[in-house]
């Protein structure tokens, strides 16, 4: 059950994280960013705390860490590469249309990615503290 509910946990804890951010930079505007994109990358986040929870529970030379690195590195790979570009596309379709109807804010900058690492490493550590 341990490592079943730290996905969840994380999730949330990195989408209130970036509701809060949001809503110090935009105000009420932070509904409407909720979603892909931003500060800090849930995804990299939800696959940080399970790897590092693995890591500090089974070792950090178990076989099942180190797949779990490996998951890491193809969705930060994913999120800093083909989504940003995805939202490159969506500017662009924004401008040729002359207005906003595809979502920009998909993939991450290195910056979101890396709190979604930090923030998993923190929510590893406490998880597997508290268990």
């Amino acid at each position: 059950m341990y490592y079943f509910l730290i996905p969840f946990i994380a999730w949330f804890v990195a989408g209130i994280t970036k509701f809060i951010i949001n809503y110090v930079r935009f105000g009420a505007d932070a509904k409407k960013r909720i979603g892909n994109g931003g500060f800090p990358s849930n995804h990299t986040t939800i696959v940080t705390a399970t790897t590092m929870a693995v890591g500090f529970h089974e070792g950090l030379t178990s076989p099942i860490f180190g797949l779990g690195v490996a998951v890491i590195f193809i969705v930060v790979i994913d999120a800093t590469g083909l989504r940003r570009h995805v939202g490159y596309h969506a500017a662009s379709l924004n401008l040729l249309q002359n207005n906003k109807i595809h979502r920009e804010s998909m993939g991450h900058t290195k910056v979101e990615v890396a709190g979604g690492i930090f923030l998993g490493v923190i929510i590893g550590f406490v998880a597997d503290f508290l268990s």
